[in-house]
């Protein structure tokens, strides 16, 4: 039999590595630093780290390390206020609801789907109902096989939410279980609603419907703030927080002046949050929304066991893309991963192939076993808050909170959410964000596997089942890809598409860049023509006369040798419509550097640098504004 050992003193695991200061830290990173830098442009340690730190959207700074802090915040404990840290410890054998999507219009589908989620791991159903998801009449035909009291039913719409409801309600109504004993949401959203479609939200149905669950369906929420619209319009996770904070303020101010105690209408609140890929800002948003949610309700002198947010997280829609869709396999694991450490009470994995239409039994599989794979298997919920104390998460924790309490305020001030969407001050806001986040991605400093870097070449898209899309004229609806999927769009349109590369030098020195513009070229589906100039230029230069454009592929050695003479050649012959050089034009001298029409490097945007491509190729226009 094995003995334990008996261990008189607590095992210090950093004892034999030397005490380093932040100073200490800061000159060896500027060491590092250093050693890519030119002589006389070195860095002293504050220079090292300042060129470390990066900023997310929305001016949040990210330091490169972060260290204990002279006096650090009280964490708290789950369950307890602040309920930064969640809303009490995990159940050991149910970490979260694993909660699956389900909008497929045709009921038999869509019944068979939920059986077979429910059978295989899933704990709740949610359906969406309206022209755009299940018919409210569809509704109990698609819950026939559910057992009520085991698997709690959420509804979500956006063109009829009193109809999801009232299809709910109906079909709780109808059961022989307990009524307490159902769990669920009727998915009340009419400012989530009026923000997507343009309309002017109706929030009379709220008081009614929060009554019922207080009287009868006890385990049940009738609201749900989902501020996916917002996320998928632009918003920062900052502007999603307080975006959440003023609409559950507008619900709740609208319930007390309906009768409904402020405490009791908290408790039938729920939210519905993207989880994203960056999975540090995730776990900060879900901890800060709790943070700020209970600070509401402290002011409003809600009894503090139901002043925790009870958070519903669902992998982005705005981060899935068509192009290379296993890739969002791995997005949607670190999402859900997120989502998880950041304390989500429920939620939801969409299907890799969401973005393309709807999903298919085996991408549906998927989605629910990435989530049981992490609870069940990976125990990455086996402790409350796992992130918690963590310097660099508090931080992070701190500053999205302060930057949403700000905005909060100012919006709450002005009126509130549904003034601020009136007014259109919530749409000028997003439009700016987007915009930020968009020429990140135009320059891949905010990069898409798969889709901006490193994309499929030759892949075939996925075939699906279109879904019906709603006309919506509130806040714009986008995914990250959709300007590189447009591209792709148009080379498929001209059936296919390629432009010569002539590839100058010795393979030793051509290989490096004339990998990289194959890749470039393949964001487009473009394929490259690869030419070896060889000792010959002219004989290149005849093969690509009177091409709509030509790139020229090497290292700054190779141009320096074979350069000037391949721009000669090129203009003796019937010269190409383009002359692009991947690198940079001064490579290649002043004189020869001032013959070519474009530079092909890092950081230029690629989204107008290929537009500008295809369209000297010939490709059909682009279709702006499509949305898959």
């Amino acid at each position: 039999m094995t003995v334990s050992p008996d261990r008189t003193e607590t095992m210090a695991l950093a004892s034999s590595f030397p005490e380093r200061s932040p100073a200490d830290w800061r000159d060896l990173a500027a060491g590092v630093v250093n050693k890519s830098r030119a002589e006389g442009e070195q860095l002293d340690g504050d220079a090292a780290v300042a060129h470390l730190r990066s900023t997310l959207p929305g001016d949040i700074q990210l330091d490169p390390v972060y260290w204990r802090p002279e006096q650090p915040t009280a964490l708290g404990l789950p369950g307890s206020m602040p309920f930064t840290r969640g809303l009490g410890p995990r159940h050991p054998d149910q970490a979260w609801d694993v909660r699956q999507l389900h909008d497929d219009p045709d009921p038999t589908t869509s019944r068979r789907a939920v059986l077979d989620d429910l059978e295989h791991g899933v704990t709740s159903v949610w359906v969406h109902v309206g022209a755009d998801g299940i018919a409210p009449g569809d509704v109990a035909e698609v819950l026939a096989d559910v057992m009520l009291d085991l698997a709690p039913v959420v509804v979500s719409s956006l063109d009829d939410q009193p109809a999801a409801a009232a299809a709910l309600t109906a079909v709780w109504d109808a059961s022989e279980v307990d009524d307490a004993s159902i769990g669920g949401s009727l998915g009340h959203d009419p400012i989530g609603a009026a923000a997507a479609l343009g309309t002017t939200p109706d929030l009379a149905p709220l008081a009614d419907a929060v009554r019922s669950c207080t009287d009868r369906w006890t385990g049940a929420r009738a609201i749900t703030v989902d501020t996916r619209v917002h996320h998928d319009a632009g918003a920062t996770d900052q502007d999603e927080i307080a975006l959440a904070l003023v609409t559950g303020l507008d619900y709740v101010r609208h319930l007390t002046g309906e009768g409904v105690p402020a405490g009791e209408a908290f408790a039938r609140i729920d939210f519905r949050v993207a989880a994203t890929a960056d999975q540090f800002a995730t776990i900060a948003k879900l901890r800060a929304l709790r943070r700020c949610w209970a600070r509401v309700g402290e002011v409003l002198e809600v009894p503090e066991d139901r002043r925790g947010a009870w958070i519903h997280a669902v992998t982005s829609t705005r981060m899935q893309t068509r192009t290379d869709p296993w890739v969002n396999l791995l997005r949607s694991t670190i999402a859900c991963f997120a989502a998880a450490a950041g304390g989500a009470e429920a939620i939801t994995v969409l299907p890799y192939d969401s973005a393309d239409g709807l999903p298919t039994g085996f991408s549906r599989r998927i989605a629910r076993n990435t989530q049981s794979l992490l609870a069940a298997e990976s125990h990455v919920a086996r402790v409350a808050d796992p992130a918690g104390g963590s310097w660099y998460v508090e931080s992070l924790t701190d500053e999205l909170a302060q930057a949403a309490w700000q905005w909060f305020g100012e919006l709450d001030g002005a009126g509130g959410a549904a003034q601020g969407l009136a007014s259109g001050r919530i749409a000028e806001r997003l439009a700016a964000t987007r915009a930020e986040r968009d020429a990140g991605l135009a320059t891949r400093q905010v990069p898409l596997t798969g889709t901006s870097t490193f994309p499929l070449a030759g892949e075939a898209p996925l075939q699906r089942t279109a879904r019906v899309e709603l006309p919506r004229r509130g806040l714009p609806r986008h995914r990250d890809s959709e300007v590189f999927e447009r591209l792709r769009d148009r080379t498929a349109a001209a059936g296919g598409l390629s432009v010569p590369v002539l590839a100058l030098g010795p393979v030793k020195e051509h290989t490096t860049r004339l990998t990289w513009v194959s890749n470039l070229l393949g964001i487009a589906g473009i394929t490259p023509e690869v030419i070896e100039v060889g000792d010959d230029p002219a004989a290149a230069a005849q093969t690509v006369a009177g091409a709509p454009a030509v790139i020229l592929a090497t290292s700054p050695k190779g141009y320096a040798a074979h350069g000037a003479a391949t721009l000669a050649a090129l203009a003796a012959s019937d010269r190409p419509g383009r002359v692009l050089l991947t690198g940079r034009t001064r490579e290649l001298g002043e004189t020869e550097g001032a013959a070519v029409d474009g530079e092909l490097r890092e950081g230029i945007d690629v989204v107008a640098t290929l537009t500008d491509l295809l369209d000297a190729l010939g490709a059909p226009a682009s279709t702006e504004g499509a949305s898959a």
